[in-house]
């Protein structure tokens, strides 16, 4: 897995894959601890961390597709290092940003999966990466239940 010490190469990865399969994605920054969502804390008009640093996220939206079908997609990149992916509303917390790209064309590869228990009910989305990392996130039923994406991808 390539490190990617920075929100930028993190972005950049994730667009180049996003466009090597024909997705279109749009891109906000913010950059400084006033414009940042984690930095709360931050005082009145600061813009650095107390350290010196200037915090860097990104949010990646890239909208969903009908042929082949895909999901819509958001990408939260924050610059400590870790990232939120977002398909069809479920959210999948404290994906590494190097791991973004690969989680990415998991999806776009159509190997993610929805796996259906019926007792308890519920479904859970899954992300296997190549190598040792699956990522599961549960898809709550009682709110529409599973998008017409989703339903392509159960067995």
């Amino acid at each position: 897995m390539p490190e990617m010490p920075s929100t930028e190469s993190a972005v950049t990865a994730i667009r180049a894959v996003a466009e090597r399969y024909g997705h279109q994605v749009t891109i906000e920054h913010a950059i400084g601890a006033d414009e940042s969502s984690r930095r709360t804390a931050a005082g009145a008009f600061a813009v650095t961390d107390e350290d010196g640093s200037l915090p860097h996220e990104a949010l990646l939206e890239i909208p969903a597709a009908e042929s082949p079908l895909s999901p819509e997609i958001a990408v939260q990149v924050f610059a400590e290092g870790d990232a939120h992916i977002t398909l069809d509303g479920i959210t999948f917390h404290d994906v590494p940003r190097e791991r973004a790209p690969a989680f990415l064309e998991t999806v776009f590869d159509g190997r993610a999966r929805v796996k259906l228990t019926w007792y308890p009910p519920y479904c859970r989305l899954i992300v296997a990466l190549p190598g040792d990392r699956t990522y599961k996130e549960v898809v709550p039923m009682a709110h529409g239940g599973l998008s017409r994406w989703m339903n392509t991808l159960t067995p």
